[in-house]
């Protein structure tokens, strides 16, 4: 049956003759004057719900004075609402949200359920002013009756203004308490506030928000956010029996809580029927079919944060969260991008391939084991945008330590939600390589590469390095007791030759090579710690993450532009309106010759050098490089086409795993390299991500082979570093830097 009373929006001259159109009875709703309505309702208040005013001695006149007090500035604070985030191709990551709900406006609701909601919680809405005269008179009447205060009267609007208040408190546990006290002045200030709103807003849009505010158990605020936790299904497709359920909630959530207790849900759904059918908004046949349906619960469990992300998307979840809470883009201060994620309301949508992302997790899973020891985790980058395509681990996004779930996101830095990274080993040696191209040397260069060398003096950027060390962290050794040079750049890149790049360093100086890091992304360790100028860096043991390490590698594919890390394409609110983010910001880093001689060498890894094993199927072409830290602490293999970059570490979680004679996914191992740990796993993500896809050539130099060696040297190796560390030693250590674990934050 068609609703007597308006559903939508009312026209401004149709409000107004119904203002004209009010009784006196209910213009002392409104009041003439706050005084008269105030005096009123003091009187209304001391005899129905506080029956102890009168023996406090408060008189109307106190009252109305305290009314006249009341500042009638009341405004409702934005609601929040739930955030989603979105992958590159509309699929949904997560829901975050503090309070589930989705506001729509009264066009977007079913009119059954305002309908509902009216007839079961102030039937003559439509009819009072903020006061109900009536309503009140028949309270004071049952509470004098029965001696008790249980029958209220207050009205839909004085409902929301204290729902409003309970909004405001937010999570503060007590300003939610004195919210929600019944007081004489709390009354008061409700009834000041709902005359006003009475006085600003129609009646359709009082109830619009009501029904937006409202709680409705099982962490439900709001219409629609109650219609998906109970029915699964939007507010304007409930039914008649499914909107009196929601109805009739209101009252006390917990109480009738159809999941919990189905039977009070039912008594008390009937109930909202029974009002409904003597309102005249549905039929006799619609009551009686109606209460005799079940509950129909579709029960949805809350679906909160990043937790309940598939695909092991919820480390890239919260790597949004900590972009959002971080980048200027989102607010000056802090404070205010704090308050962008918390008041939600917005559809992120982010650069995350699922395709790419299912490749990427599917590589770390199928090669080592949540139960292993150590830990495996990849990023992939698109080459020349910077945007983050996969982020992926071995260990899943949780809580419980017992099923080996962390929310340390191992790819991203500390700060980022990651722990304090792992050395990159030998995989930070082509950055040398670069900086030393830029200032001069050709790619033809060559040191004598001795198989061990003391770390040599060395410019930094403020003055100059001197090895102080003594004992064994003096010198650095290459990996295999036969391996010395001299070398060329592209044979000591393929065979991964130490002293030969620490030689490198000795000549550009160390400054150079920072400067060629900061270009790169590198402006600081994982840890958030400054980057140190020892000429270990060429060798890697300054702690780095994954997406730090792919995006240096994907500036090498796009031909020496470097692109920040980019996690989000746009955002909209939820009314549609765009949300500024973070514009793709690209620099070069070096120049073209520059990165095609990098490419070239890199190539030469994968064709000839230590990563000769890890061609793809498609025999497309790749370019990359090995690397092993302090100890066998951790091993990576970061590579590249021109199409996509994609670093992987694997190591102890901590960092403190030595890979020797070790048990990884079922397989025993006596010492892991980065082309037989990380590797495997690279190539198996680059194997899937690319299936299909057009193959392209890298941009790469002729660089001549050097002359024939008279001593063939060492097989190739990751050029492992097994004691120095170019940093001065402490008192009973090694040399080796104590710092050098990949430690992660509790």
């Amino acid at each position: 049956m068609a609703s007597t009373r308006p559903a939508g929006p009312e026209s401004p001259d149709t409000s107004e003759v119904r203002r004209r159109r009010r009784s006196p009875g209910r213009l002392a709703g409104y009041g003439g004057t706050f005084l008269g309505a105030s005096v009123l309702a003091g009187v209304l208040l001391a005899g129905m719900a506080l029956p102890a005013v009168g023996a406090l001695g408060l008189t109307a006149k106190n009252t109305a004075e305290s009314f006249d007090d009341i500042p009638d500035d009341f405004k409702a604070p934005p609601l929040t609402q739930a955030t989603q985030i979105f992958d590159a191709k509309g699929g949904l990551i997560a829901k975050v949200y503090e309070r589930d709900r989705t506001v729509l406006t009264a066009e977007q609701m079913a009119p059954i359920m305002r309908q509902a909601q009216v007839d079961i919680e102030d039937a003559r809405f439509y009819e009072h002013g903020a006061v109900d005269l009536k309503g009140v008179l028949r309270a004071a009447s049952k509470n004098a009756e029965s001696g008790t205060t249980a029958q209220g009267a207050s009205t839909l609007t004085q409902q929301y203004v204290k729902n409003v208040n309970v909004e405001k408190a937010g999570d503060d546990v007590a300003a939610v308490q004195e919210a929600q006290r019944k007081t004489l002045g709390r009354k008061i200030q409700e009834l000041k506030y709902a005359i006003k709103l009475e006085e600003d807003l129609t009646k359709d849009q009082i109830l619009t928000n009501y029904l937006n505010i409202t709680y409705y158990g099982n962490g439900a605020y709001g219409v629609e956010a109650a219609s998906q936790r109970y029915f699964s299904k939007s507010d304007k497709d409930l039914t008649v029996p499914e909107a009196a359920t929601l109805a009739g909630l209101v009252q006390n959530p917990s109480q009738y809580d159809p999941k919990l207790h189905p039977q009070a849900a039912t008594t008390r759904r009937n109930v909202v029927i029974d009002k409904m059918l003597e309102n005249k908004h549905i039929t006799a046949d619609q009551a009686r079919d109606a209460k005799a349906a079940p509950l129909g619960l579709a029960y949805r469990s809350p679906q909160n944060g990043c937790i309940t992300a598939g695909a092991g998307m919820g480390f890239f979840c919260d790597y949004v969260r900590h972009v959002v809470k971080q980048d200027p883009a989102f607010g000056k201060t802090a404070a205010d991008r704090k308050k962008l994620w918390d008041q939600g309301g917005l559809n992120i949508y982010t650069t995350l391939d699922p395709d790419k992302q299912a490749a990427a997790q599917d590589a770390v899973s199928s090669n080592v084991r949540v139960t292993d020891t150590v830990s495996a985790a990849t990023t992939m980058i698109e080459p020349g945008t910077g945007r983050i395509l996969a982020m992926a681990q071995t260990r899943p996004y949780g809580l419980d330590t017992t099923k080996n779930q962390t929310v340390v996101n191992f790819n991203v830095d500390y700060a980022m939600g990651g722990g304090n990274g792992f050395q990159p080993g030998s995989t930070f040696k082509p950055i040398v390589a670069a900086a030393a191209l830029e200032a001069g040397l050709p790619p033809t260069q060559s040191y004598s590469a001795p198989n061990r060398l003391d770390y040599p003096t060395m410019k930094t950027c403020d003055g100059t390095w001197r090895n102080t060390v003594t004992g064994k962290g003096r010198s650095v050794p290459n990996e295999s007791a036969n391996e010395k040079g001299p070398y060329e750049l592209k044979e000591a890149m393929a065979r991964s030759v130490n002293t030969y790049f620490v030689q490198m360093e000795q000549e550009i100086g160390l400054c150079p090579v920072k400067q060629m890091a900061n270009k790169l992304g590198i402006t600081a360790k994982a840890s958030g710690k400054p980057l140190e100028e020892v000429p270990a860096m060429a060798l890697g043991v300054e702690e780095m993450s994954p997406l730090t390490m792919a995006n240096v590698y994907a500036t090498f594919a796009a031909r020496g532009m470097y692109c920040a890390p980019l996690a989000i394409s746009r955002i909209t609110t939820v009314q549609g309106k765009d949300v500024p983010v973070p514009a793709p910001h690209c620099d070069r880093a070096f120049s073209e010759s520059t990165a095609d001689v990098i490419n070239t060498i890199l190539n030469g890894v994968t064709e000839t050098g230590t990563g000769a094993d890890l061609g793809l199927d498609d025999g497309r072409q790749i370019a990359g490089k090995t690397g092993t830290s302090d100890q066998k602490k951790a091993a990576w293999f970061d590579g590249y086409t021109p199409r996509l970059a994609t670093a992987v570490w694997l190591g102890g979680p901590a960092g403190g795993v030595e890979m020797r004679n070790i048990t990884i996914n079922g397989k025993f191992t006596r010492e892991v390299f980065g082309a037989s740990g990380p590797g495997p796993i690279w190539r198996d993500a680059m194997n899937q991500a690319l299936r299909g896809t057009p193959k392209q050539r890298l941009q790469m130099a002729d660089i001549p082979d050097p002359a024939p060696r008279t001593d063939p040297g060492a097989t190739p190796t990751d050029g492992a570093d097994p004691s120095p560390s170019g940093r001065p030693s402490t008192p009973g250590t090694s040399g080796r830097p104590r710092d050098g674990r990949a430690t992660t934050r509790p």
